[in-house]
């Protein structure tokens, strides 16, 4: 894997630049990861017997930075894209169907929204909330830092799964 595409995190300075690349990287890898697949290899559940994919973690991770940034540090009310189906379930998952390019379109579009809700907050310590919790957008970039890093373990297993590439 090569890692041109990704923008190498700050490694001294403030905060805000800090958290913000530190997330921005995982953004990226996660990109990287599912660089030069087709649509039915980002599509498939490669680690059985998981019903993870490639695909379907673009798909959450759109839903992820939709309710963390546009809707609770935003104060937005922006429904799922990718909503319940008769069954009750969450459909970021089901990829059987889905489309890659408008997956990653709606991923991509989020994330550029997420990054003009951060760069507009006056601070870190500007909160926001859901239902009674209250969350400080300090503690929504650590937590996404951390959902990235998480979901990005995945796509390690997934994309080594898949077609045995590896890399960080």
């Amino acid at each position: 894997m090569i890692d041109e595409g990704r923008a190498r995190p700050v490694t001294v300075g403030d905060e805000r630049a800090t958290l913000t690349s530190l997330l921005q990287w995982q953004r990226d890898t996660l990109m990287m990861k599912c660089a030069g697949l087709t649509a039915e290899q980002l599509r498939m559940k490669a680690v059985a017997p998981s019903g993870l994919s490639l695909l379907g973690l673009v798909r959450h991770l759109a839903e992820v930075e939709r309710g963390w940034f546009r809707n609770i540090v935003g104060g937005e009310d922006v429904r799922g894209y990718f909503p319940k189906n008769a069954a009750g379930e969450w459909t970021e998952f089901h990829v059987e169907d889905a489309d890659p390019a408008e997956s990653f379109k709606v991923w991509e579009d989020t994330c550029e929204r997420s990054r003009v809700i951060v760069a507009g907050a006056e601070s870190l310590d500007v909160v926001g909330a859901f239902g009674e919790e209250r969350y400080s957008l300090r503690y929504v970039l650590g937590h996404m830092i951390e959902e990235y890093a998480r979901h990005n373990g995945h796509a390690d297993l997934l994309r080594e799964a898949i077609d045995g590439v590896t890399g960080e």
